[in-house]
């Protein structure tokens, strides 16, 4: 990579890392400039969870005060993350590439999709679930809805992470009575599970398909990123953050289908 490239992979990990935090949706910035700089794409998803998982935990810890009282439901939930993000790895390294990079595009324009209409579900949400309501107490079929979720959502995020973090909240949020914030945080360990899971059996399988460099200069822009997202991507206006996302993943499905 040239001097600029690696700026530019930088910046798009800081980006993602600040998405994440406060939308979930940062692989759609750094996807497509990872494929710019000539990444392979099965390389660019594999050394992009690699670099994200630095910003999820940043994340993961900035949003701490809205985590009180939901350990319990997190050691529950937790497993089945794990075992998503194992199934999604495993699928991702055993399928063949040409598999990925038919696959990827459609996976690319669902999460434009959701990230779009995201709006729309956080309205429906705080209709249903003022930020005051009284939390449901979550056991028998309501749990095995929300492990079933978790794993699903996991499974995705092993194989490609773009936008499982609005895939969570949306799952979640139809089944919990939390507020948005609470759901993002939940949103926030979550993910980093899944991508830290990941990028584990990644790093002891598959050495030889990562990109070390572009690994390292996602992880260090999403590091600052995700803090900087924890604390101040609420101010944010999202009109224009969602704007940039989904022409980010547009742009990313017209690279994967010319190439």
């Amino acid at each position: 990579m040239t001097g600029l490239e690696m700026a530019a992979v930088a910046a798009a990990g800081l980006a993602a890392g600040a998405i994440n935090a406060v939308v979930g949706s940062g692989t759609l910035v750094t996807f497509p400039v990872l494929l710019a700089v000539g990444l392979p794409p099965v390389t660019a998803t594999i050394s992009n969870s690699l670099g994200l998982v630095p910003g999820n935990l940043a994340g993961s810890l900035g949003y701490r005060r809205e985590l009180a009282g939901q350990r319990g439901l997190l050691l529950r939930l937790l497993p089945a993350s794990v075992l998503g993000a194992l199934t999604g790895a495993f699928l991702l390294l055993t399928l063949p590439a040409s598999s990925f990079e038919a696959i990827v595009p459609t996976l690319v324009g669902l999460a434009v999709v959701l990230v779009a209409v995201q709006p729309l579900v956080q309205r429906l949400l705080a209709r249903r679930r003022p930020a005051d309501a009284p939390p449901v107490r979550i056991g028998g079929a309501r749990l095995a809805a929300l492990f079933a979720g978790a794993y699903a959502t996991g499974s995705y995020g092993g194989y490609f992470a773009a936008s499982q973090g609005v895939l969570q909240i949306g799952v979640f949020g139809l089944l919990m009575r939390e507020s948005l914030q609470r759901l993002n945080a939940i949103k926030n360990v979550l993910t980093l599970a899944v991508n830290g899971v990941a990028a584990a059996a990644y790093v002891v399988v598959a050495t030889d398909r990562v990109d070390w460099l572009a690994a390292t200069l996602v992880a260090a822009g999403s590091l600052v990123g995700g803090y900087a997202g924890a604390r101040v991507g609420r101010r944010l206006h999202p009109t224009v953050l969602r704007v940039a996302i989904v022409v980010l993943g547009c742009v990313a499905i017209a690279v994967l289908l010319a190439r």
